[in-house]
């Protein structure tokens, strides 16, 4: 009985060290699977972040050559809006001056009518044609005179060269005579009145 006691304490003697290395050596290998656990998830980060690093600077490459592009576009249609418009001021007086070599036209053959013929009527009615067609060039360009006589004197488009005492109190503070006819373009004053107002 006491031998059996022996052994049995001797064995438990003998598993206790057993079971203590035992765990020592799960510690470590779970300590080696940790540490490779780690390392493999830091090997796995650094190559992301240096994905991410090399994709952020490709994006950034691509900002700037469009940004440059969009830059010289821009500065190109800057160059051309430019040139646009002054050709197309240089034309539009082009134009302008095309349409009044008819009403020269009409003036010489009036001063060649004068020379031959002394008839003032016909050269009365001749003048009044070049007039008129000159009014109309002027009107279908934009310009149009200033009814200024019998209205109310307006400093945005008259300017007073006298005053005249009036006749009656209807007329003071009106127009009562124009000196040089005022016109307008495009309803933008081109040129004032010069007028007598009446006081």
């Amino acid at each position: 009985m006491a031998t059996t006691d022996n052994n049995k304490q001797n064995e438990e003697q003998t598993t206790i060290p057993q079971q203590e290395e035992n765990a020592e050596v799960n510690v470590e290998n779970d300590a080696e699977v940790g540490t490779k656990a780690a390392e493999g998830a830091a090997g796995e980060s650094v190559p992301s972040l240096e994905d991410k690093v090399a994709q952020l600077e490709k994006d950034l490459e691509e900002a700037k050559k469009e940004y440059l592009f969009l830059m010289a576009e821009f500065d190109n249609f800057r160059k051309r809006t430019l040139k646009e418009k002054s050709e197309i001021i240089k034309n539009g007086a082009e134009n302008a001056m095309r349409d009044l070599l008819p009403v020269i036209d009409d003036f010489e053959r009036a001063l060649k009518a004068i020379d031959e013929n002394s008839e003032v009527d016909g050269l009365k009615e001749g003048v009044d044609l070049i007039y008129n067609k000159f009014m109309k060039y002027l009107e279908r360009n934009g310009v149009k005179p200033i009814d200024s006589t019998g209205k109310e004197f307006d400093t945005e488009l008259h300017e007073a060269v006298t005053t005249f005492p009036a006749a009656d109190e209807s007329q003071k503070g009106k127009v009562v005579d124009t000196v040089q006819k005022g016109y307008t373009i495009n309803d933008k004053v081109l040129r004032h009145a010069r007028v007598v107002v009446g006081q």
